[in-house]
């Protein structure tokens, strides 16, 4: 009786482990299919193709379909010795507009730059020159979103003649030129067409910029006015998209 207690358990635990093994299999059998549609996909070299790439990125983002692709240590080996991203991100600082999640890009896709109401300056603008210029990075997208509260705290600053404290103050002079704009016409939520004014100004100026307009009129590069509603996560085209 002794003597055969423990076979018994270890023919129980067999057997549990190989079914075990089975389920493990038949989940891998199953999993197949999405790894081959999260499989790498070559870099998009053109406006139209990088526009593209982003927004049904974002589709996913919005449907909760995400494929989360080139976000694992082989991804990390393979860009660890160069780079070759294929857009430019300048948003907000908001920490609910992260644009590798909103559209669902991997490491090495973009270049993400984030300041308060997408304020620009030299070195922001030297920053977002850099990949169209020394890779030929073929889209710069300027994302700004609903409820910017730079953007809210300017609008007041200016409106109340009251400047900010420190160099936040510099983002309220930044962003003044859109201000202007909403002042004209601020419509029933002056707050929200000031943020789409700051991202149509903001895109305008880089597509005007001296040493990126030419990539721009060539065909090459694409710079696109976007803006994210936080409650949805779609990104809408205010201006620039490749056609």
């Amino acid at each position: 009786m002794h003597t055969a207690g423990p076979p018994a358990r270890r023919a129980v635990l067999a057997g549990s482990l190989a079914a075990g093994a089975a389920a493990l299999s038949g989940c891998s059998t199953a999993s197949t299919p999405k790894a081959a549609t999260t499989a790498p996909q070559p870099r998009p070299d053109t406006p139209e193709a990088a526009f593209s790439r982003l927004m049904e990125g974002n589709a996913r983002w919005v449907n909760g379909d995400l494929e989360h692709p080139d976000r694992d240590p082989e991804r990390r080996e393979l860009v660890a010795a160069a780079q070759n991203p294929y857009g430019v991100v300048l948003t907000c600082i908001d920490s609910r507009v992260a644009p590798e999640l909103v559209f669902d890009t991997g490491l090495g896709d973009l270049y993400v730059l984030r300041t308060g109401g997408q304020a620009i300056g030299p070195v922001v603008t030297g920053s977002v020159e850099y990949g169209p210029m020394t890779g030929g990075t073929p889209l710069i997208v300027v994302l700004g979103h609903r409820r910017c509260g730079a953007i809210e705290a300017a609008y007041k600053s200016l409106k109340d003649g009251a400047p900010l404290p420190g160099n936040l103050q510099a983002i309220v002079e930044a962003v003044e030129p859109a201000y202007r704009l909403t002042v004209e016409n601020p419509g029933a939520d002056p707050v929200n067409t000031m943020i789409h004014h700051q991202i149509r100004v903001t895109a305008d100026d880089l597509r005007a910029n001296a040493d990126l307009a030419p990539l721009v009129k060539r065909g090459a590069l694409a710079v696109v006015g976007a803006y994210y509603s936080l409650d949805t996560g779609k990104v809408g085209v205010l201006t620039g998209a490749p056609a």
